[in-house]
């Protein structure tokens, strides 16, 4: 693999894993965010706010491993590699 396709590669997997994190970031923040300022305007739906939090939490939690994941398969798997190589 020569120097431009290689350092393609790690481009494209740092994006990869930046990109996602910042989004699940984002994404987090905000939902944090709207849960307390839930709570704080209804203290009795606590549970349920808190329930929904999570289980959003969890899911944007994926959505930044599979950005992790990707990253893993350009580095280390790389379907491309032959086209990548030339051959």
């Amino acid at each position: 693999m020569d120097k431009l396709s290689l350092a393609l590669v790690c481009f494209s997997a740092a994006t990869s894993i930046g990109l996602t994190g910042f989004a699940a970031a984002l994404g987090m923040g905000r939902g944090v965010e709207s849960a307390c300022t839930g709570i704080s305007r209804n203290p009795e739906a606590k549970g349920p706010i808190t329930t929904a939090m999570i289980l959003g939490l969890a899911l944007i939690e994926s959505i930044a491993i599979y950005g992790l994941v990707i990253a893993f398969i350009l580095l280390f798997a790389n379907p491309y590699k032959a086209a990548l190589i030339g051959g």
